[in-house]
């Protein structure tokens, strides 16, 4: 499968177009949207989720309900682009920089000054437009589509926010439709209820401050059969893949699998799963330290991966920054913003990561219907189970 997407923050709709998804697989649109809707969800956004209430319509590639085999189309329409229809149409406009809303002062952190000295653009609107967080609508919007695909075959994802700023949840194993159900219950997608009420006031100090918060995200993916990715060629690993996923998402620097960068400070005995087996349960490990990978293939075991954002590059204390035009020290252009994201980035990881995942699937047990797909699995199961 690939996707594309389309569209600006305030353009008139976010486009996606997704090609190779199989035939017969029945999508519920009310769970398309309630991803949607989890996006904008989350303590700590801005106005601008106020303002939109995110819907996807389905233009191409399903009918009664299932899909045919043919690319699916999504749109989202913005409902901000009625405030934007000047600014953002496709027609030329007179006036001056304030009638255009002409950006010239970059923000330190964002895509504004690199971006326009690649595409030679002295309107830095042209690249913020673009590069903006909106843009992970339709990502999410994909990844809806492609974890409905999971669930056909049992495969569940959830996510959890691990820490916001310096506040860090205490871990907590649940099972994963407990971890689901509880997550969806906070504002800042916590188990940990001593963390939650700590990182809202840490998102409201900052906030009163003009600054913003980042943090780190995790998502667990379960009941992945074993063998998705490959070891033969490096761009096969599927870890490979999920790491550049995340790291692609606006404002995240950093990613890990299992117990991650802390392996560095282990021995190895301390670090390495287990391997056991039984008549009942076939191979499984002991701990899941590689959080469900090795050698670039899945272990059958859950994929446990986190990722870290940084924090939003917009302040409403701004930093400086020097006006493109007459290089002057400048403080840097402000935008409508968040002061903390977190929780709808750990909404946007989920969707990235059952993305990858639904397609590693496809390539390890590809057809083009679901009947063919599960006929696939089926026989490799059974050959697993007689190894």
């Amino acid at each position: 499968m690939r996707y594309l997407t389309a569209g600006e923050t305030h353009g008139p709709q976010l486009t996606a177009i997704i090609e190779g998804f199989p035939s017969n697989v029945t999508l519920n649109f009310d769970e398309l949207n309630f991803q949607l809707h989890r996006r904008q969800k989350g303590y700590g956004r801005g106005r601008r989720m106020q303002i939109e209430k995110d819907t996807a319509n389905i233009v191409g590639g399903v009918r009664h309900g299932k899909t045919t085999g043919a690319p699916i189309a999504l749109v989202v329409e913005n409902n901000d682009w009625k405030h934007w229809t000047t600014v953002m149409g496709i027609e030329p406009v007179e006036g001056d920089n304030e009638v255009k809303r002409r950006v010239n002062r970059p923000r330190p952190g964002h895509a504004d000054l690199n971006g326009g000295l690649k595409y030679n653009q002295k309107d830095l609107r042209n690249i913020l437009e673009r590069s903006s967080a909106r843009e992970t609508t339709m990502r999410v919007a994909t990844g809806a589509v492609a974890r409905q695909l999971l669930a056909e075959f049992g495969i569940k994802v959830a996510g959890q926010v691990i820490r916001i700023g310096d506040v860090e949840a205490q871990r907590q194993e649940l099972p994963i439709d407990e971890l689901i159900r509880v997550t969806e219950e906070s504002p800042v997608r916590v188990v940990d209820k001593d963390a939650e009420a700590k990182m809202i006031a840490a998102i409201d100090a900052a906030k009163e401050d003009g600054d913003t918060l980042g943090g780190i995200v995790e998502v667990i993916i379960e009941g992945v059969p074993v063998g998705l990715g490959s070891h033969v060629q490096w761009d096969r690993k599927l870890d490979g893949k999920i790491a550049q996923a995340v790291l692609s998402i606006q404002a995240f620097k950093g990613v890990e699998f299992g117990i991650g960068f802390e392996a560095a400070e282990r021995r190895g005995s301390n670090v390495h799963d287990e391997i056991l087996y039984t008549q009942e349960g076939g191979f499984r490990r002991a701990t899941n330290r590689a959080g469900g990978f090795e050698g670039g293939m899945t272990t059958g075991e859950q994929i446990i991966v986190r990722g870290v954002m940084k924090p939003i590059s917009t302040l409403y204390k701004p930093l400086q920054s020097v006006d493109i035009d007459t290089k002057e020290v400048f403080t840097a252009q402000v935008e409508r913003s968040d002061t903390c994201a977190v929780p709808a980035a750990g909404v946007i990881m989920e969707n990235v990561v059952a993305w990858e995942v639904a397609n590693a699937f496809l390539d390890k047990f590809g057809g083009d219907s679901i009947e063919e797909i599960r006929a696939n699995l089926t026989n490799f199961l059974a050959q697993v189970e007689s190894y």
